[in-house]
This record gives C-alpha cells, sequence and structure tokens, in this order.
C-alpha cells in the first residue's frame, strides 16, 4: 500500500531500492544512533530489505522531489514490536539519510504513519522509543506530540554486545485525535 503526504511517497521497499539504501544507510551517523549498524555493501542492503524491511507497515520515504528512497518509516505492530505491545498498540521506528536531515520529512512521513495507524489500523496507542544522544528522534516525537513516559537502561541494540539507554514515548488515539483537530 502506498500512502502520500504533500512531499512524499510512503511506498513499500523493493529489492531494485538496495543501492539507495546502501547509499544512506551506510553514513556512519544513521545507523548507530539508532541502534544497527552502518551497512557495509549494497548485498547487505538488498538482504536487510528482504528480511527486515519487507515486514508489513514498513515504508521507504520518497520524497517526491528526488524520486529514490532516502529513509523508512514504520510500524511495529503488537508482536511485532520487541517491547511487549499487545495488537491494539505500536511502535513506530524510522530514520532518513543525512543529506535530507533539517528538512521536516520525518515528522510529515510520521504524521501520515500516525493517521492511519489510528484511522486505519484503529490502534490506542504508538509508542516511539530513541536511545540516549538522538536528539533528532526526540525532537521528531516531540513535535508529533508524542510525551514521555518512560525510561530503560541496558537495552541491547543490534551494535554487537553494545547496551544503551532508552527513552520511550508514546501517543494514544484519544490524545492524536484532541491534537489533530
Amino acid at each position: 500500500m502506498t500512502r502520500e503526504t504533500e512531499r512524499l511517497v510512503l511506498r513499500p521497499w523493493t529489492e531494485e531500492d538496495a543501492e539507495d539504501l546502501y547509499r544512506y544507510a551506510s553514513h556512519p551517523n544513521v545507523g548507530p544512533i539508532t541502534g544497527w549498524p552502518a551497512h557495509t555493501s549494497v548485498k547487505e542492503s538488498r538482504q536487510t530489505i528482504r528480511d527486515v524491511l519487507s515486514a508489513s507497515e514498513n515504508y521507504a520515504v520518497v520524497p517526491k522531489s528526488v524520486g529514490h528512497p532516502v529513509g523508512s518509516i514504520g510500524l511495529m505492530v503488537g508482536a511485532a514490536s520487541n517491547i511487549g505491545l499487545p495488537n491494539t498498540e505500536a511502535e513506530i521506528g524510522y530514520w532518513i539519510g543525512v543529506p535530507y536531515w533539517g528538512q521536516g520529512l520525518i515528522p510529515e512521513a510520521t504524521r501520515e504513519i500516525m493517521r492511519h495507524g489510528f484511522k486505519d489500523l484503529e490502534l490506542q496507542r504508538i509508542w516511539g522509543g530513541y536511545f540516549d544522544g538522538n536528539e533528532k528522534s526526540k525532537r521528531v516525537l516531540e513535535k508529533c506530540g508524542f510525551r514521555y513516559h518512560h525510561t530503560k537502561e541496558d537495552v541491547p541494540c543490534r551494535i554487537g554486545g553494545l547496551l544503551r539507554t532508552e527513552h520511550f514515548t508514546c501517543i494514544t488515539r484519544h490524545e492524536w485525535r484532541k491534537a489533530d483537530k
């Protein structure tokens, strides 16, 4: 399913996107701050599309002015999240390539995914987490109405044995509806 905003197309990832994924996911300032290692090859990016990004509710973030993926956004609904959520809740995750930082594209994509989650999927709550030091992700969540909920220490991430501090925020469907009016 493809979704559109004023400046973006949010669409499923395809294996043909591997080179674009590698271009942005190989930058050392992108993956590690969000908990995964920088990509080291197009082959690895292709495998990530197959194993991770092809899951339900994952979308390539494609600026209409660019025409190819520059980031990713998705919802992990219920058990698809690793934070133990019921099927009425989801966790949002996102990243965007360094050349596109500071343009408001991820907040725009996040708002569309929130709309989809609350209206189409009838979710009751959406969670967003960010690791210590990831101020950009924290700001996205704040801009989109998420409120701080709790902090968890010693959270494992996909970078070989590294444990991080993660801050969790959330927004309920009721809060979203109230803010959307």
